[in-house]
């Protein structure tokens, strides 16, 4: 298994119509376009800064899981994710290390990427995430 890099923080909001201008208008940094998730749960904006880029986070709809997920935690910084080579590989690298996986198997993340969680419980209390980009 090989990380490559951080690749992004995962940043709560109940709103990204509100929250946005903080970051374009007032930092100045610029937003790839707002995206629904898979499964439709949550809309993303990512907002590259540096090497690194801020996932802005918001639910689509008050009553769905991830509403009541988001509400629970609250807003600001849900999770930090690293890059990987091959998704596949980390997981079951880290399984057989015995690090509980929140995704046994990776799942469909933005931009098509392939993302797991690692259970927080194993992660110092944090919550990360893997990620592999498509390939280009």
């Amino acid at each position: 298994m090989k990380v490559k890099k951080l690749d992004h923080i995962g940043i709560i909001t109940t709103a990204l119509e509100e929250v946005l201008p903080v970051y374009t208008e007032l930092l100045g940094l610029e937003c790839h376009g707002e995206e629904i998730l898979p499964g439709g749960e949550a809309k993303t904006v990512f907002i590259p800064c540096g090497d690194v880029e801020l996932e802005l986070l918001a639910a689509t709809s008050p009553d769905s899981q991830t509403a009541q997920y988001f509400k629970a935690k609250g807003p600001g910084i849900d999770h930090f994710a690293l890059e990987v080579d091959d998704i596949n590989e980390a997981v079951e690298y880290l399984k057989s290390k015995g690090v509980k996986m929140v995704d046994q198997v990776p799942r469909p993340g933005a931009g098509g990427s392939m993302i797991a969680f690692i259970s927080p419980e194993d992660a110092g209390g944090i919550s990360l995430e893997l990620c592999e980009k498509p390939k280009q």
